[in-house]
């Protein structure tokens, strides 16, 4: 079994706090609930650690590791060998980010590997408690904050926006309360830089239509509003998040993320583009629905536990076996005009990425389901799970954060 429900008491409040939100969807998304059901959301004390992580979770780790268990210390042994855990590791600071412009060399890249060694340090100060991690993450962190002032570039600026402001968050988050971090200056690149960003692609879309944008290109934006919204105690970014998993109009919200049911199985949306884009998906609805989780809002339980089947029908595929295909039709650009997948795709068939441990503690560990296809893609292929860096050096071994079997497994 892997990753544990947080082990305190539920109060009545949460209780009803979770059903008002995974049952928002019968009654046509939050705002439909009422001004006094919406009342009882906006309500919220934020939890701290509240992200990815919470506190019970950095003690198993930290009991594990110490105690040389498998798997935790499989995955604890990568993340040491990982370069960007390195408490020696030096930040590069830029003014300007860009991605995606041909008139400018892209520099993304900088902001990318420095947050992977700001989340990668705070994890090694967590578990072994050397405070030479925790600061060199407070270092990177603070050197972003007091440096950085725009993001630029084509339509890719949605995608560094997104990808690097939830990443930024989470790394925050682990270092919140350490000694010497400017959490106050933090908050404000993050609201300032990031968040206009995020909200503009989920309202405009770069002009296009609502279907245009791949599901991956909403879910890092919806994640980032959701991280931004939590570290930040924002009450409205964190409902404007939520409410877009109801009720978006693109291809992130739960109605279209997974356009078709197959019994135990779920198509996803990308899946007859390519699987690495697919997996990409699957690994950011995860680590949506997880912070979302660890704010006391259940999201893993959408449309009967849709996502589950969606999981399952990727990892299948991608294992090497057949999964059935309905056609996809969408319809793109400025002039909205007509595309459609008749097969799913074998693109990137089998990559490896480090997202598929924290749905599987869900769904297997906390609530006993079985997820045999995501158990196969864990047992053989994936685990122990690592993270930015051991991945290739391309933006999509960047992904996600990563270090799934030493975070979630139990």
């Amino acid at each position: 079994m892997l990753s544990e429900q947080p082990n305190r008491p539920r109060s009545r409040a949460v209780f009803n706090r979770r059903n008002l939100l995974r049952g928002a969807i019968v009654a046509g998304g939050l705002a439909a609930a009422g001004a006094g059901g919406f009342g009882i959301a906006q309500a919220q004390t934020f939890n701290h650690p509240g992200m990815l992580l919470r506190q019970d979770g950095f003690d198993r780790m930290r009991s594990n590791v110490q105690a040389n268990r498998e798997p935790w210390i499989s995955g604890w042994n990568r993340l040491t060998a990982n370069s960007h855990s390195s408490s020696s590791w030096t930040p590069r600071p830029v003014e300007e980010i860009v991605r995606g412009n041909i008139d400018k060399p892209e520099n993304y890249g900088l902001l990318m590997n420095d947050m992977h060694a700001a989340y990668q340090n705070g994890l090694r100060w967590k578990v072994s408690g050397d405070t030479a991690h925790r600061d060199k993450a407070v270092e990177i962190l603070n050197a972003w904050s007091g440096t950085l002032k725009v993001i630029t570039g084509w339509t890719e600026t949605s995608l560094a926006a997104g990808i690097y402001g939830y990443q930024a968050a989470n790394a925050a988050e682990i270092v919140r309360d350490a000694p010497g971090f400017d959490v106050g200056r933090f908050q404000t690149m993050l609201a300032e830089i990031f968040y206009p960003l995020n909200n503009d692609f989920l309202v405009r879309r770069h002009g296009t239509c609502d279907s245009h944008y791949w599901a991956n290109w909403d879910l890092c934006n919806m994640a980032a509003i959701l991280a931004i919204g939590i570290f930040n105690e924002d009450q409205a970014k964190f409902d404007e998040a939520i409410e877009y998993f109801w009720n978006g109009k693109g291809n992130g919200s739960i109605q279209h993320v997974i356009p078709h049911i197959h019994g135990d199985l779920a198509q996803w949306q990308e899946s007859g583009r390519d699987q690495a884009h697919s997996i990409m998906g699957v690994g950011l609805m995860a680590e949506f629905m997880e912070m979302a989780w660890n704010q006391d809002v259940d999201l893993y339980s959408a449309r009967d536990s849709a996502f589950a089947k969606a999981a399952e029908y990727v990892a299948r595929y991608n294992n090497g076996h057949d999964v059935p295909f309905t056609k996809y039709v969408w319809n793109s650009g400025h002039d909205c005009r007509y595309n459609e997948h008749t097969q799913i795709s074998d693109w990137a068939r089998g990559q490896g990425r480090p997202v598929w441990e924290l749905l599987y503690s869900h769904y297997n560990g906390r609530l006993g389901r079985s997820m045999p296809n995501v158990e196969e893609m864990l047992t053989q292929h994936i685990r122990p799970e690592g993270g930015g860096g051991d991945y290739g050096p391309n933006s999509g071994g960047f992904d996600s954060l990563g270090w799934g079997t030493l975070s979630y497994a139990r």
